[in-house]
């Protein structure tokens, strides 16, 4: 109400911030019919979630503390993504201020342990909810299946440069952590005093914690080491004239990769397969790998595996497939599926006696390869083909919506960040095709 006041003759009411109130607040009334947070709460509630529900320790015959509802802390992060809030602590300020957040938790107070803790913990569960949200989209004839386009794209990690040691660096950085571990149980030992006691104890447990990573980076380190000794056979001196491996201490299982931008810098490659017209990511999946060959009949595999049927067309660059695999792909007995992919260009200044016999090999080749080099050639094949580009859409809406860095560590973890931003990216492309409710009877009919 604030306090009536005058000033200069004019009667004016003023804010009074230090008078006590009651408020009564309608949550419902706070946002409007159609707001999004109604959207993907509606999407949630169509969701199996029985195997969260039955991790709980609290139950009907034993005592215990309730737990946060999975509904809940799903919702939260999926509109949390749509908004592109990454920050678990921001997140718990938002349920606090934001109403749309308010309404998702109806008068459930989070914090940002348990918000952290949900959203690195369940990647099985997060890869089932994409499935069934493209299933959902499916059900009501928004999405067909029947041309997928696969490409990567990379995100930063959450390490620095700065991070990453070769093998005398990480053997320091091993020594100073146990030292750190030796020390601090040392005056756990000598000092009595309970609250002293407990913060060094919680310092040997961020101790721990380093040397847990070094430990970590020392196996990486070891791997990595491998792989160069295995291509050093094949290519001796492309390795001769590159560095020592490096691994990173803060996240062991990044990559020093060249982005977009042309710089190098820690990252994960995410690769993502989505249908096209529609845009709906079918697939996501987080690798270290820095280049993409060979990861394209993977994610074929991996969506008939989720969807029980195959594309009839595939939409790849020249990187991700190569010529075996299209052979492959079309020998299938029931679905064969059409790569479209640009083959290699010809040299321009080949000789005549090159040129013949480079003709003469490809009338050699299987009749998939010849039809694929056929379909390319054709104004048919290359517009199919410009349909590629659909999935740089995609990934531009990854990165607009936060996933420009990743916030977790490690890949598991990575994962469940990526899938996340999946299924948001679903909700919103839902949206977008007209599925302004998301309907239980659908997910469960697909």
């Amino acid at each position: 109400m604030g306090r009536v006041m005058s000033e200069n003759g004019a009667r004016v009411r003023r804010p009074q911030r230090d008078q006590l109130y009651w408020d009564m607040v309608d949550l419902d009334s706070q946002i409007e019919p159609d707001h999004p947070a109604r959207v993907v709460w509606a999407f949630v509630q169509g969701l199996d979630l029985s195997d969260l529900y039955a991790a709980i320790k609290a139950r009907d015959d034993i005592a215990g503390r309730p737990a946060t509802d999975p509904q809940l802390l799903l919702a939260l992060w999926l509109y949390a993504t749509l908004e592109g809030v990454g920050s678990a602590r921001e997140l718990e300020r938002l349920c606090r201020v934001h109403p749309a957040y308010r309404w998702l938790c109806g008068g459930v107070s989070v914090n940002h342990r348990v918000l952290g803790e949900f959203r690195a913990g369940h990647g099985a569960v997060l890869e089932r909810v994409l499935v069934e949200s493209v299933a959902g989209l499916m059900a009501e004839g928004l999405v067909a299946l029947e041309e997928m386009v696969v490409d990567g794209t990379k995100v930063m990690a959450s390490a620095g440069r700065g991070s990453f040691r070769q093998e005398d660096g990480l053997e320091r950085y091993e020594r100073a952590a146990r030292q750190r571990v030796e020390r601090l149980r040392r005056e756990l030992e000598s000092d009595s005093s309970a609250s002293a006691a407990r913060r060094r104890a919680a310092g040997e447990r961020a101790a721990l914690a380093v040397a847990g990573r070094a430990a970590a980076a020392r196996a990486k380190l070891a791997a990595l080491q491998q792989e160069k000794a295995e291509r050093s056979k094949r290519h001796a001196k492309q390795e001769q004239d590159k560095d020592a491996p490096k691994v990173s201490t803060s996240d062991p299982q990044a990559r020093i990769m060249q982005m977009p931008d042309g710089g190098f810098r820690p990252a994960f490659n995410v690769i993502v397969a989505a249908t096209t017209g529609s845009q709906v990511v079918l697939a996501v999946t987080p690798t270290e790998r820095r280049n993409d060959s060979g990861l394209a009949v993977p994610m074929v595999e991996t969506v008939e595996r989720s969807y029980r049927r195959r594309p009839a067309r595939l939409l790849v660059d020249s990187k991700l497939v190569a010529q075996d695999e299209i052979v492959a792909l079309a020998g299938h007995p029931v679905a064969p599926i059409k790569v479209y992919s640009p083959p290699p260009a010809d040299k321009a200044d080949a000789k005549p006696a090159s040129v013949r016999k480079r003709e003469a090999r490809r009338r050699q080749e299987p009749a998939a390869l010849q039809a694929w080099r056929a379909r390319m050639a054709s104004e048919d094949g290359k517009t199919v083909y410009k349909r590629r580009g659909q999935v740089e859409t995609v990934n531009a809406d990854f990165k607009n919506h936060g996933m420009g860095r990743f916030v977790l560590r490690g890949l598991d973890k990575v994962r469940c960040e990526a899938l996340l931003h999946a299924i948001a990216h679903n909700i919103r492309r839902g949206i977008a095709l007209g599925c302004r409710r998301w309907s239980p009877p659908a997910l469960a009919a697909a």
